[in-house]
């Protein structure tokens, strides 16, 4: 899959990241993790001290994927609003969900402070505006939802908003303590801790082809190495390439867009230099980086064809300088670095881990939506807590057949 074009920011803020060789032996293992960049990063860290034998490969180079473009907005909230997920699969199911989403960045700040490497991880406030009036109804129930479940949050008034930031919004939730991360540095570094924890890891290596041996009650993966690896349990991390792998009927796809700025001097007019985003669909997000910078992204587009996404980059990044331009007028910028990308996303709004029958003992991370390394990190945990203890309760709440309100 051609996941991404243009130049990227994440790689230039680790320009010496740790390296491992290519397979080059046949190996036998408990769990062979397929993918080298977030999800497969998360899946190793909770696995790094299980006592299982775990093996990691990735095709290309560790981060080189989607990770290299993921914006990291670390929020509990997403594009489908928790109210409306309710609709759909019902209150108590929606309140564990979101439980677990809160519980999953928590997690991720946690490893952060474990690993040797720094990842940027940074507790930061969010702004949801609302994007025309007729969105500030739909704002509240969720900020009332929200607000039911214990999250630390405020409703502001136009007014308010007008207060804390150049622009103006008919009403927006404030939430406080979600976060931002460095998404390259981040999956180097859970690497870096599970290879110091003995799980090996292999990079310029990929799969091309994988059966099931009755006899062996494995898994067999063959890679272009020309090597083969047999393993208990796979878990499938390659991001939307695992789509490659396994068709998923309830993913989806679209193209993206994203500019990085040169370092800003003075962000005295942004309060608290907080996420934004926004109700409108497709949205417009922003945040900001450790070296000052300003990532703008959004102005999705429905076209799946690389070569369409890709000849429309130049506008699109002119038009998101824009629109950031329209909001806060007096910060000057220029993009450094621009991207245009897939996006996945699911058809009700939930990540999705994967069981099929034709993979026996085998998990695919669909971590698809704009919470992405949230719901890795949720995920991953799930997955390896399956695998470790032998049940996980919430497997259930994300499997690709998952329990709706009204089914059956």
């Amino acid at each position: 899959m051609n996941l991404q074009s243009g130049t990227y920011y994440w790689p230039t803020t680790f320009p010496d990241p740790p390296s491992y060789p290519s397979l080059d032996e046949d190996f036998s293992c408990d769990v062979l993790i397929i993918g080298g960049g977030s999800s497969g990063a998360q899946c190793a860290y909770y696995l790094a001290n299980s006592n299982l034998d775990v093996v990691l490969i990735e095709k290309s180079t560790i981060g080189s994927g989607s990770t290299s473009t993921n914006t990291a907005l670390i929020q509990y909230s997403g594009e489908k609003m928790f109210t409306n997920l309710i609709n759909t699969f019902g209150a108590d199911y929606i309140k564990r969900h979101l439980q677990l989403l809160k519980e999953a960045i928590n997690e991720i700040e946690a490893a952060s402070k474990n690993v040797n490497i720094d990842c940027e991880f940074n507790r930061r406030d969010t702004l949801y505006s609302a994007s025309c009036p007729e969105d500030v109804e739909g704002l509240k129930k969720e900020y009332e939802f929200l607000k039911q479940q214990h999250c630390e949050l405020a409703f502001l008034t136009k007014e308010e908003i007008e207060g804390k930031y150049p622009f103006s919004r008919d009403a927006a939730i404030y939430s406080y303590n979600d976060a931002e991360i460095n998404p390259f540095r981040f999956t180097h570094a859970l690497l870096d801790y599970a290879a110091q924890k003995g799980i090996t890891i292999f990079e310029n290596t990929e799969m091309n082809g994988h059966h099931y041996d009755e006899e062996l009650g494995r898994m067999i993966v063959s890679t272009k190495t020309g090597c083969s690896i047999q393993a208990r349990y796979i878990i499938f991390a390659a991001g939307y390439e695992g789509i490659d792998i396994k068709k998923e009927k309830m993913a989806s796809f679209v193209s993206t867009y994203t500019a990085t700025t040169n370092p800003v001097e003075d962000f005295s007019v942004w309060y608290n230099r907080t996420l934004i985003w926004e109700t409108a669909r497709p949205y417009l997000f922003m945040r900001t980086t450790r070296d000052n910078r300003i990532i703008i992204g959004g102005l999705d587009d429905n076209t799946t064809y690389p070569e369409d996404r890709d000849s429309k980059l130049i506008h699109k990044k002119n038009k998101l300088i824009e629109e950031f331009n329209k909001m806060f007028p007096t910060i000057k910028v220029q993009p450094d670095y621009y991207v245009s990308a897939f996006y996945g996303g699911t058809s009700d709004g939930i990540p999705i881990i994967g069981k099929y029958k034709e993979y026996p003992n085998s998990y695919f991370l669909f971590a698809f939506g704009d919470n992405g390394t949230v719901y890795s990190q949720m995920l991953a945990k799930i997955i390896v807590t399956e695998i470790v203890e032998g049940n996980c309760p919430d497997l259930a709440l994300y499997l690709q057949e998952r329990p709706f309100l009204n089914k059956g």
